[in-house]
Parts: C-alpha cells; structure tokens; sequence
C-alpha cells in the first residue's frame, strides 16, 4: 500500500531589486509544511503555484532564479505587492 498523502512543498524567495529573486528555502513534505506555517505567522503572503513551485524547488539555494522563470515570478511578485498595499477587510458582527 503506498501513501497517497500530497506532501507539502513549499519555496521561498527574497527580493532585493534590482537584482533578481534568489531561492532562499525549500521544503517538501513536513519541511515544506514548516515553511508554509513560518511565513503565515509573519504575514508573508502565499500564493499557490504548482508548477513554478516545482521548477523552482530544483534551483539551489541562495541562487538567483533563471532568466525564463522572470514573467512567473514577477506575477508573483505584483501579487504580494498587491496584497501588501490592500485595505485589509473589517468583519462586521
């Protein structure tokens, strides 16, 4: 019987314009899962990603990201800006 649990993974990147994004953690699985519960503690927006998740997880670590996945992770990149500048909403009871 194998184990048909989706295991976690989870990247992270920093950016300093005007350099490019460096890949500065990865994690799959519990590992993944950590990163995942750090950047929500500190309110590090999230952004679900499959794919560029898994293209990203093969760059080694402290490595700018390469030039062909610049237009994905700029889409990335303007969504955290986004979310960072937005009102956030007041629940009314």
């Amino acid at each position: 019987m194998t184990d048909e649990t989706p295991r976690p993974l989870a990247v992270a990147l920093r950016y300093d314009a005007p350099d490019a994004p460096h890949v500065v953690a990865v994690g799959r699985g519990e590992l993944g899962q950590r990163i995942i519960d750090t950047a929500r503690e500190h309110g590090v927006p999230l952004e679900q990603n499959p794919a560029l998740a898994e293209a990203l997880s093969a760059i080694e670590l402290d490595t700018q990201i390469p030039e062909a996945l610049y237009e994905a992770v700029a889409v990335i990149i303007a969504f955290i800006i986004n979310a960072a500048r937005a009102p956030r909403a007041q629940s009314h009871v």
